[in-house]
């Protein structure tokens, strides 16, 4: 049989890494082992019963079996507007300044093939998601990675971005909290970001997956809340993971008009919206009440402290993180990211996401999720413990 070769584009793509983390636990568990998942990022807990309900009676909905508008259902762009005011204060125009997607990374990876051209550059954060790099790749637009370090409290640095790469960026791509280490931004930053967008004339793309999930009473701030924020970018919210809906592929980008209609524009290409009755389902989550958001938040901070108690009481020696669904474990002396996961699979059956993955400046670390029982994290600490490493 014929074999066709691939494109360049595909070629010059980068590895799936969750695609490889997941064959590993797939692997171990094939081989009868109880493996103790801490390296996935998705949601262990169930959508929200009424956001269900809602989903089942928009499905008899005739409308609904039709093709959805190409630019979003009116109900739900008017709900992300009425979320972004009763949450954040920030006006949204539902017409201009919302675009409906099929799950965040969906937006992230269209942004550059919208706003970029073949040889401009982007600016990432180093440790960050790694799909931030597919985008880049497919649009032929090269990267600087800014170093993210525990000694400026993983925010860059943009006086260390050399003053050639500033005047060759178009893009800047921020995620707060952050994943994978968990960090919160201030709103001092978001305000220097956007003195530092503006300077540079850089369109500001920031990732706010875990928007609703701060911790110790800290509220995240949407980077669309300080002044002058919506001239010069956009904001990036998905609803997998503050109303568990990972599955149903749902986000929207909200702010600048001109990057929005870029984004549609692409989208009325490739797709023809999502299907209508996710889109009820997702204005339903959006506009009624928020309790079980608060409930989940309550749930992982127990979890992180049940984290970082039970490491502490074991000698390994880890921060909290400040907010996401993530921590970031810094590895003993002695190892890689790499070596330190492998030997807790091997060793332990505890899967965490080794650092280097997320790019350069995470070797030295670990990635561990919070979306698993209490019981199961310190049950993993406890496997842990027993390798005598601390």
């Amino acid at each position: 049989m014929k074999t066709f070769p691939k494109s360049d584009m595909l070629k010059q793509l980068p590895e799936q890494f969750f695609a490889v983390l997941a064959d590993k636990m797939e692997n171990a568990v094939a081989e009868g082992h109880d493996v103790i998942n801490l390296g996935q990022g998705s949601p262990d807990k169930p959508t929200p019963p009424h956001v269900i309900k809602q989903l089942e009676e928009a499905s008899q909905q005739v409308e609904n079996h039709k093709y959805p508008p190409f630019r979003g259902k009116k109900n739900l762009l008017n709900a992300v507007a009425e979320f972004y005011q009763r949450e954040y204060g920030v006006d949204i125009d539902p017409d201009t300044e919302v675009a409906v997607l099929f799950g965040a990374k969906a937006g992230l990876v269209e942004l550059p093939l919208c706003l970029m051209n073949p040889g401009e550059k982007m600016l990432v954060p180093d440790p960050g998601y790694p799909d931030y790099w597919s985008g880049p790749a497919m649009a032929s637009v090269s990267m600087y990675k800014m170093p993210l370090l525990a000694e400026n409290q993983f925010l860059p640095i943009y006086d260390d971005i050399p003053q050639e790469v500033r005047e060759a960026s178009k893009m800047l791509l921020l995620n707060y909290p952050n994943n994978p280490t968990g960090a919160m931004a201030s709103p001092e930053f978001f305000d220097e970001t956007i003195a530092f967008a503006e300077k540079h004339d850089l369109c500001v793309v920031h990732d706010f997956a875990y928007g609703a999930i701060g911790f110790d009473g800290n509220k995240p701030t949407s980077y669309l809340e300080r002044p002058g924020a919506k001239d010069i970018g956009i904001e990036i919210y998905t609803m997998s993971k503050t109303y568990n809906m990972a599955g149903w592929r749902i986000a929207f980008a909200v702010g600048n008009p001109s990057v929005i209609e870029a984004i549609n524009i692409i989208q009325d290409h490739l797709y023809c919206s999502v299907f209508g009755a996710v889109q009820d389902a997702a204005a339903e989550a959006l506009t009624a009440s928020q309790k079980g958001v608060d409930e989940l938040v309550e749930l992982y901070e127990e979890r992180r402290n049940a984290l970082v108690e039970g490491a502490h009481n074991i000698g390994w020696d880890i921060d909290a993180p400040e907010g996401s669904f993530f921590a970031w474990l810094k590895v003993p002396a002695g190892y890689t990211s790499a070596s330190f996961a492998d030997l807790l699979l091997e060793e332990a059956k505890v899967l965490v996401a080794p650092g280097i993955g997320f790019g350069e400046h995470g070797e030295g670390y670990v990635r561990a999720g919070l979306v698993m029982e209490k019981e199961r994290i310190l049950e993993a600490l406890d496997r842990i413990d027993k390798l005598n490493i601390f």
